[in-house]
């Protein structure tokens, strides 16, 4: 596996990245022996601690990341390593269970969802008044193909707070994302 040790306003010495590159192995090997890359990123947080953000690629399509602050850069790398050791682990249970529940997988594709209706006209003089937010970044991302229980996995895995996927059901556009109070919400178009 290529692992690269990047310092952003740190200087990562030989010990450092050393360190870094025996967890990462190991998590690899334990799980996925033929793992693609990290990138491990070492910084500055604030009030003198540092900061570890991990970046893997275990496969085409599967990128898992984590981060953690401490106040030792080992610590930190020690803590992001063991989020993305949990992360695969719950992954590889994922995969056991659904192997052993395809019949209770099709159900799940069959759960019911409601759209909710547009705001009424007096909420729209409101959002007119208003300026439009500023565009922070635009990426170019790979939309993958997945039920829906895999994309909420997929969710989990990345890390993120929403995922847009192709449902290989319908072959439509769908997004999935977590709700304020934790639970996941579904988006299907008509």
């Amino acid at each position: 596996m290529d692992i690269r040790v990047s310092g952003h306003q740190v200087e990562t010495g030989e010990a450092l990245q050393a360190h870094a590159s025996e967890k990462l192995t190991a998590i690899a090997e334990k799980y996925f022996s033929r793992a693609l890359s990290s990138q491990v990123t070492f910084g500055r947080a604030p009030a003198g601690a540092f900061r570890c953000d991990v970046i893997m690629h275990v496969m085409q399509n599967l990128v898992l990341k984590g981060s953690s602050i401490a106040q030792d850069a080992h610590v930190a790398c020690d803590q992001a390593a063991e989020k993305i050791d949990k992360q695969l682990r719950r992954y590889k249970r994922r995969l056991k269970d659904r192997s052993e529940q395809t019949a209770y997988a099709s159900a799940v594709e069959e759960a019911a969802y409601t759209i909710f209706e547009e705001q009424q006209a007096s909420n729209q003089d409101e959002a007119e008044e208003t300026d439009a937010p500023v565009v922070i970044a635009e990426t170019r991302v790979d939309v993958p193909e997945a039920t829906v229980s895999d994309a909420v996995m997929m969710l989990d895995l990345r890390n993120t707070t929403a995922l847009l996927f192709k449902n290989a059901g319908t072959g439509r556009h769908n997004m999935v994302y977590r709700r304020d109070d934790g639970s996941i919400g579904w988006v299907e178009p008509h």
